[in-house]
């Protein structure tokens, strides 16, 4: 009987089941997005039920698909969006309050409050970030500080917190509370050295670890699902973005890749030591393979590419689907002088900068709607060149070829645009959709389906390729002026106003 592996990816804005056969191509696929729900300005949560019933639904609509039956499924592994917290009652396994998701600010005073008298970086030596609304420690100490009766419970482990693929695994197995090392790595909490929750961060943030699950390693068998994919091993766990370096096969140090979603995530494999960032980099986890060494990176986190996309389509009508604005871009020849800097909550990697806020800069009256466009692919663009000029800048070798994957990268002219400003080529693989295909590969090698990451590495193709065509002087001129409308979008929060 032929076997499969199947992954399950709960992302930002949707949860896929993505099912694969030995050569790591793509056997079926379903998806159901979910509600963004938005209480206030800057703040973003899901409904966690709602998700776990999306879930339930694409692993069966995968399965039915191809009428694969469970016994068919060597194992399965887990991606997800990372940060977005979420707690929940050990008793009932029900939700005590909305998922708290990745880009939701509110807990920028708090984070002001823990870095007092020294900063961003208080923290960063130990769990390898630095202070910041995006990570989920500061989530759980805000829900338990405004939530106080959660407290109690909490310090008596009967109120459990996990990123995403925590309650999923909780979920499909009838109660495992586990998480892997790279989620647990952007918490704040762990200890990028020790990969153990760290009590001094717990104790200054307030947070009790008997809420806190089990750290495991990305590629180890957690236990065994329960309902539709009854007895099948849930043997991986990877954030989206290590999920994503895993299954492009970058397991050299040095190689790297960038994917491009809701927001772009720039993965540098550094091998077996953390390197810590003085350009604005986060030291993370890339995998953990079973009980072997952790294999860490360096990464450049860039809030809004995609979803700017979804902004130009939804909130401004310009584009009726996201597709269009290659075309729409491709009716003019350059940006007319218009520059869009997406800082919708602040911006991230390399600047960190929670008081900036979004600006269109250059307009003038020969401005069309073309060069808007073509404005908004130039920013996912030039938002990858800081992050990548931070990168050379910390690791001392300079990127040669940059591996992409992700929805946007179906965007030709983005994918040209790219290369040009980075001078180097980009490589996107057969397989674009790497965050499911890395869970996967990640689960196949700890149940035994493939029986090394080289097996991993000859599955990989290339599909595309594109090389710089723009001269120097453009590029220099062109990024000047992007970092000028990046200037303007400092300072425009201002933090003791109410």
């Amino acid at each position: 009987m032929t076997q499969y592996i199947a992954a399950i990816d709960q992302g930002t804005t949707s949860s896929r089941c993505m099912i694969f056969d030995p050569s790591g191509s793509i056997i079926s696929i379903a998806q159901q997005e979910h509600r963004q729900i938005y209480p206030k300005p800057g703040w973003v949560e899901h409904d966690a039920t709602e998700i776990w019933t999306n879930v339930q639904q694409v692993v069966h609509d995968a399965l039915r698909q191809k009428d694969i039956t469970a016994d068919q499924i060597a194992a399965i592994g887990i991606t997800n969006q990372r940060e977005t917290t979420l707690l929940w009652d050990r008793t009932t396994g029900e939700p005590l309050h909305n998922a708290i998701v990745w880009q939701d600010t509110r807990t920028d005073q708090l984070c002001r409050e823990l870095g007092a008298g020294i900063g961003q970086e208080r923290f960063r030596e130990r769990c390898g970030l630095p202070l910041a609304t995006y990570f989920a420690g500061p989530k759980i100490a805000w829900l338990l500080r405004e939530h106080p009766e959660l407290r109690a419970r909490a310090e008596r482990g009967d109120v459990l917190f996990g990123t995403m693929e925590s309650w999923i695994i909780y979920k499909l197995t009838g109660g495992t509370h586990v998480t892997d090392v790279t989620n647990a790595s952007r918490t704040m909490l762990m200890n990028i050295n020790t990969l153990r929750w760290d009590d001094d961060i717990l104790a200054a943030m307030d947070i009790p670890r008997a809420m806190l699950p089990e750290i495991k390693g990305s590629a180890q068998t957690y236990g065994t699902a329960t309902g539709e994919l009854a007895g099948v091993p849930v043997a991986s766990a990877l954030g989206d973005q290590q999920a994503a370096l895993f299954g492009q096969t970058c397991f050299a140090e040095g190689e790297a890749k960038c994917t491009y979603g809701t927001g772009s995530f720039l993965l540098l494999n550094t091998g077996t030591t953390p390197v810590q960032s003085a350009n604005g980099l986060l030291t993370t986890v890339g995998y953990q393979i079973g009980d072997q060494a952790p294999v860490y990176a360096l990464e450049g986190a860039i809030a809004i590419t995609g979803s700017l996309v979804q902004w130009f389509r939804d909130n401004l009508g310009l584009i009726t689907t996201a597709p269009e604005i290659e075309t729409l871009a491709r009716t003019v020849d350059d940006n007319g002088g218009c520059y869009i800097v997406p800082a919708f909550s602040g911006l991230f990697a390399p600047h960190w900068r929670s008081d900036a806020r979004g600006v269109i800069t250059g307009l003038t009256s020969y401005i069309t709607k073309g060069h808007l466009a073509r404005a908004v692919l130039e920013a996912t663009a030039w938002q990858t060149r800081e992050v990548v000029d931070a990168m050379n800048n910390d690791s001392g070798v300079d990127l040669t070829t940059l591996k992409v994957d992700g929805g946007m990268t179906a965007d030709n002219l983005l994918m040209q645009f790219l290369s040009d400003v980075l001078d180097v080529p980009v490589v996107r693989p057969m397989v674009a959709e790497t965050t499911c295909l890395g869970a996967a590969y990640a689960a196949g090698l700890a149940v035994g389906y493939w029986p090394d990451i080289e097996s991993l590495r000859a599955n990989w193709h290339k599909a595309a390729e594109w090389h710089p065509q723009m001269e120097a002087a453009t590029r220099d001129r062109e990024y000047h002026n992007w970092r000028k409308a990046v200037e303007r979008t400092l300072n425009w929060v201002e933090h003791d106003s109410r």
